[in-house]
């Protein structure tokens, strides 16, 4: 693993799940500290369109953010935390819903912190693994 010194870029964790079943299962989740859930519970607002600027400051200034559409970058398992997500998208008339996993490399500095901050936030979605190389990934960065 990097050090907290190293750009964002240098976080990444390959995303691997042990299940085939994308599907959130609280059920199954194991119990986080309070400073973890409220890191989770802050990621979760934003992917519902509530941001706030203590939310945003969960990301470190170098932070890396990586998905499907995009790839942002300025930039130990006690490092990483991982979940699983669903989306439902309600474009009229259909419906969307995507699962994805979601892993965050944390910021070493805060790990054990009040309040977590993020290095690099992949979501996965759909199962899907995205490459870092050819056309689409420039398409993405761009």
């Amino acid at each position: 693993m990097a050090t907290n010194l190293a750009p964002g870029e240098n976080f990444e964790i390959r995303q691997t799940s042990a299940t085939e079943d994308w599907h959130p299962d609280p059920s199954k989740s194991i119990p986080l500290d309070k400073p973890r859930q409220a890191l989770i519970d802050d990621i979760i607002a934003l992917y519902s369109c509530e941001p706030t600027i203590e939310r945003i400051k969960r990301y470190t200034p170098d932070c890396v953010y990586d998905d499907q559409f995009v790839y942002a970058n300025d930039r130990s398992v006690d490092e990483v935390i991982q979940f699983k997500n669903e989306q439902t998208f309600k474009i009229i008339p259909k419906t969307a819903t995507i699962n994805a996993l979601v892993t965050l490399s944390l910021d070493l500095e805060t790990i054990h912190s009040d309040f977590i901050r993020v290095k690099y936030h992949n979501d996965q979605a759909n199962d899907k693994d995205y490459s870092h190389e050819g056309l689409g990934f420039t398409f993405k960065k761009w």
